[in-house]
């Protein structure tokens, strides 16, 4: 069963598969969030200098 060499070798490309979808996966979250980050970072910035403007 699990010491089929043949069977090692495809184990270890589906997991070499998996980690590279898991890495790509992460770099997407990655740019939301940090373009969440941004987003809420200039809505503040501008929230701020319409509320200055004011007084």
């Amino acid at each position: 069963m699990g010491n089929d060499p043949q069977d090692n070798a495809i184990e270890k490309i589906d997991m070499v598969a998996f980690r590279a979808r898991q890495k790509a996966r992460n770099r997407a979250l990655g740019l939301v969030l940090g373009a969440l980050v941004v987003l809420f970072f200039a809505i503040t910035v501008v929230k701020l200098g319409i509320q200055a403007a004011h007084h």
